[in-house]
Parts: C-alpha cells; structure tokens; sequence
C-alpha cells in the first residue's frame, strides 16, 4: 500500500488506521513451521473486529469472526469472485469456472455440475473410492515409512478426480508431476513459470473432450460427456469452458485434499489418543472429519471484491476494495467453538464450520471432499493403526493456501 492509503491515528508511533481500522502488516503467505500460520491469524482476529492489511498492492480488508464471516458469505451480489483470493487478487486473471462468474450465469453453470457432486452421486463413488484406498494403502503397508504428503495425500484425490472426469485413472502418474508444478508455481505467484505445465494439462483435457464428442457416454454418470451434450440458454458450452471447467476441478480438488489429509495425520500422529478412538470406533470419523475440518480448514480465506459503496456493521467499503473472509479465524473463533484450539472429534456442532465457504459460491466439491477424508480415515487405520512421526523432524507448511510441504510417516511392519 502507498503512504497515502494509510493514516495515523495520532502522533508519531501511534497505531495506524484505514477507513478507521487498525493496520495490520501480518504477511499470510510465507513458509512457516507447523502451525505458524495459525499463530498469526488467531492473534489478529483477537486485536479488533475488522482490520486493514496492507502486505498487498491494493490491501484488504478482513472479516474474521465466525458470524461477520458467514454473513460475508451472503453478500454475494455486491461482493463479488472478481477477487477469489485477498491475498492474490491478481490470481483472478487465471480463469476459472464456475467460480468466476455469478448471479445467473454462475447458477445456470452449476446447475449442470451440481448432479455429479450431489449426496447421492457421491455415494455412487465410494466403492470405487474405498477400492482406489485399499489398493493404494497395500501397495505403501510394506514399505514402513512413507513421505504421506507427497505419497498418498496428493495420489489418491487425483486417481479419484481422474476418475470423476471418467478419465484412466492409470494416468495418474504423469498427471500427478504436471499438476503438481502447476501448483506450486501458480501458488508461488510466478504464473510465467505455470504456462508450460498449464498447457500440457489443458491439452490433455482437450483431448479427452474431443474423445467424448467422438464417442459420447452416458451423460447422466460421465461428467465430460454431461459439459459437451448440455446446453445454456439453447447454446452449448465452449469447449474452452469445458476444459476450464476440468482445470478448476482440478485445482478446487486436489491441494485442499493433500492439505487436509497431511494436517490429519500428523495430528493423529501425535495424538495416539485420538488415533485410537477412531480405530477401535470407526462410528466417530464422521463427525471426526467434521472437527478436523473446521480446525484445519482447507481454505484459510476467501476473496471478494466491493461491487459498489456501502456499509457493514460500521465497517466503511468501496468500490474495488478487497475483502478478507476469514475461514481459518472464523472456524477457530471461541465465540462460536469453546476451546477452538483443541480437536474434540465428538464435539457437538463441529459440521457448522465454514471451511467450504457460504452461500451460492459454496465449495461445489464438498460431499466429495468428506467421502474422500472419511474413507482415508477408516481404511488407513483398519490397516496401520499404529504410527509415528519420526524423531527430529521438523514439519513445515506452505503459505498462501496452507498444506505440509511434507510429513514423514513410520510403522512397523
């Protein structure tokens, strides 16, 4: 932010403030231990209500408790996915679908998508995905030690897109190696660095939807096929939305998945309590996988941008501002959750978190999400119940969009 975006208060020293809220300077987006990113957002949620944050360009500002959060969510047609990242605003350039659109458009889009992420469409993927488990746990059980991030975290949520899309989940192998730079340069804001990657996952889509055009499946259980015999308003879906439309689902899908299976693990790692309970009792992962995300949610935040001026609670916005939602602060607010630092997998209410956002932009993946933690949980304890983090580890995470850069796992075999 420029000087003249930030005022002081009163004398030289004194805190300073924007539109009448303390500035901040916590910058969410650099590599910290385990954890570090969850020290800087607690206390800042705690100083005042609403804060500016001026580690930016343009600034945000952030919303962070549990109820402003959620109402945030409902301003969804003056505050718009112009700006789908407070952090990265300009991440808003890389296109995605539906994410980017709203009002009607956004729901005529998701109207077609929504029936493959339905409750009931997802129960029709647990066999599959509770086989893609088993095989992939059997194939790491002898092996005794294992980087869980990088070696079953990111594999499974990608054998199972793959097999959403209706795509060979054999493809995996050198999926996985190109989805995986095109994260972490795009997450690392070098987009430059993410055009080679890019390109090979957007021809590949492209094939597979010309594949389908050739030899179309049933449109009703194959996701490619539905995107290229529907129609919006009489017209079909250009075939570079539907590969954009592919693209975002990988993106939606595949880093929140390893990021909530690697802070699973390593808590019940180090909390063989925890770990045990849900081994001798398989009835407490359900409303486990509800605690776990709300104290390790996939998104810390969500962007918005200010359509036009107005007012909330006080709080003075305007035209082009950007606002902070506040997911990670608001899903450990003790207002909301008592004692929301400590996972209690029976807590009562622990499904009320935000972690897959609010309102008509609420994550479209989210069944999904919770099948996949919830059949992970039960298939890696019926097999390897007993584990450790190895000694002297340091476990780090990444910033921006929070995940561990690893987790080292061991058992005896």
């Amino acid at each position: 932010m420029t000087e003249t975006q930030t005022e002081a208060t009163s004398a030289e020293g004194a805190e300073l403030t924007h539109r009448g809220c303390p500035v901040v300077h916590t910058d969410y987006t650099q590599e910290t231990e385990i954890f570090g990113h969850y020290a800087l957002l607690d206390p800042d949620r705690e100083k005042a209500r609403f804060l500016f944050n001026d580690t930016t360009d343009r600034g945000f500002f952030m919303l962070q408790r549990y109820d402003d959060v959620r109402e945030g969510f409902q301003q969804h047609v003056t505050w718009t996915t112009d700006v789908r990242s407070a952090l990265r605003p300009g991440s808003s350039n890389e296109r995605l679908l539906p994410q980017d659109l709203n009002g009607q458009e956004h729901v005529k889009l998701r109207r077609i998508l929504n029936q493959f992420f339905a409750p009931a469409a997802v129960r029709r993927m647990e066999q599959m995905a509770t086989e893609r488990c088993i095989e992939l746990i059997e194939e790491l059980k002898p092996e005794g030690s294992i980087d869980f991030v990088a070696e079953f975290a990111i594999r499974y949520p990608t054998d199972l897109f793959l097999a959403l899309l209706g795509l060979p989940v054999s493809d995996g192998d050198f999926f996985l190696e190109w989805s995986e730079d095109y994260f972490n340069a795009l997450l690392a804001g070098r987009p430059a660095e993410a055009t080679e990657s890019k390109k090979k996952i957007m021809d590949y889509f492209d094939q597979a939807v010309n594949d389908r055009r050739e030899n179309p499946l049933d449109p009703d259980l194959d996701m490619v096929t539905r995107l290229v015999t529907a129609r919006i308003d009489d017209q079909p879906i250009p075939q570079e939305d539907i590969t954009t439309i592919c693209l975002t689902l990988m993106l939606a899908g595949l880093d929140t998945t390893r990021s909530a299976l690697g802070y699973i693990f390593a808590h019940l790692a180090t909390h063989p309590e925890d770990r045990r309970a849900i081994t001798e009792d398989p009835s407490l992962v359900p409303n486990a996988v509800e605690e776990f995300l709300r104290t390790f949610p996939l998104v810390i935040q969500a962007g918005r941008e200010v359509q036009e001026p107005g007012e909330f609670h006080g709080l003075e916005l305007e035209k082009g501002d950007v606002v902070w939602l506040g997911v990670a602060q608001a899903n450990r607010d003790p207002r909301k959750f008592p004692e929301p630092d400590e996972v209690k997998l029976d807590r009562a209410g622990a499904n009320q978190h935000l972690a897959f956002g609010g309102g008509p932009h609420r994550c479209l993946g989210m069944h999904l999400a919770r099948l996949e933690l919830k059949v992970v949980m039960e298939e890696w304890h019926k097999r390897i119940p007993e584990y450790q983090i190895p000694d002297g580890t340091e476990l780090r995470e990444r910033g921006g969009q929070l995940t561990m850069t690893s987790l080292p796992l061991e058992w005896d075999v």
